[in-house]
């Protein structure tokens, strides 16, 4: 399930029916492409145990009985040590692209390109989540609203309208693939087109 819905974090109990949390935090660094916080939230209080599951790659671990407060407290300070500090980045750089959330420009090999406010907001999330699976209902809650009927063709159109300005095409490095029956995904694959080879910015 992880590999097919958007997840901002996994909560994980050592003693689970089928493998160990230990076993579990393991696979999903290996396997998962993207970042995902993960925080052990169990009965096990040996320093030991602590120091195991951090080491294999936990953001951070609770020992039960578990304070509610405390539980958002630590996830808000786990999510932002992993945006560096802050839980929107302002600006961030992904392959050629430079985003700059604040101002609502985003440069490709530093040459703006030349989005409408839709188009920004969808590129945007896209780009600062390179290598995710992003749902539909998510990518349609995020940048349409709750309540928008999750099946609206905007999605697609949208989504068609920025792997073109962005030039999000294999041939340039890119794959912006729709998961059938999930959402989309967009991935970094090689090097991208030589420089000379502008973005269509119309």
């Amino acid at each position: 399930m992880l590999g097919y819905e958007n997840f901002d974090a996994l909560l994980l109990d050592w003693s689970l029916p089928e493998m160990s949390g230990i076993e579990v935090l393991r696979e999903v660094r290996e396997r998962l492409r993207s970042r995902i916080l993960i925080i052990f939230v169990t009965a096990r209080d040996q320093e030991g145990d602590v120091v195991t599951a951090l080491n294999a790659g936990a953001d951070d671990y609770l020992v039960k009985p578990i304070r509610r407060l405390e539980l958002l407290a630590r996830l808000e300070a786990a999510t932002r040590r992993a945006s560096g500090g802050s839980l929107e980045r302002q600006t961030f750089d992904v392959g050629p692209f430079h985003v700059d959330s604040a101002m609502r420009t985003i440069l490709r090999e530093k040459l703006p390109l030349m989005l409408t406010a839709k188009d920004f907001d969808l590129a945007a999330l896209l780009l600062r989540n390179a290598g995710r699976l992003l749902t539909r209902r998510y990518l349609l809650e995020t940048i349409w609203g709750a309540n928008t009927v999750p099946f609206s063709r905007s999605l697609d159109t949208h989504i068609s309208r920025v792997r073109n300005k962005l030039q999000l095409t294999p041939e340039y490095g890119w794959r912006l693939v729709a998961v059938y029956g999930h959402g989309y995904r967009l991935d970094q694959l090689t090097s991208l087109a030589p420089e000379s080879q502008e973005p269509d910015a119309s």
